[in-house]
């Protein structure tokens, strides 16, 4: 194979795993905006309380603006789900009488989903 062939299939094997490495991260964090969804807890916003569906769709809005930041699910929790980008304050989620950092839970959410799915 000459020079050119083998660039062009070093640039064919680097946009697939870019591409399967985009959608393991959406698919990610669509099941974490799911299981926020479903969760029927009430989560905790810049002094405000919301359900899990405002919350969820809040989540989705971020990932939508800000998903150019993040390139795995874990970077998600971490920039884009556990804090205010206005003012910096954390989101607490409460579910059962209990309240805790959203990113925790959410953290644990995909460390159950990945056991899970190996």
């Amino acid at each position: 194979m000459n020079l050119l062939g083998s660039l062009a299939a070093t640039l064919v094997l680097l946009f697939c795993g870019a591409a399967m490495a985009d959608t393991s991260a959406d698919t990610e964090v669509n099941y974490l905006l799911e299981f926020v969804e479903a969760s029927g807890c009430v989560f905790h916003r810049n002094g405000s309380d919301h359900d899990s569906a405002d919350a969820a769709d809040h989540l989705r809005l971020k990932y939508r603006r800000g998903g150019k930041y993040v390139n795995n699910a874990d970077q998600f929790i971490e920039r884009l789900a556990s804090e205010s980008s206005w003012t910096g304050k954390a989101y607490t989620v409460t579910c059962d009488g209990v309240t805790r950092p959203s990113g925790e839970w959410l953290q644990e959410a995909l460390d159950a989903y990945r056991q899970g799915a190996s």
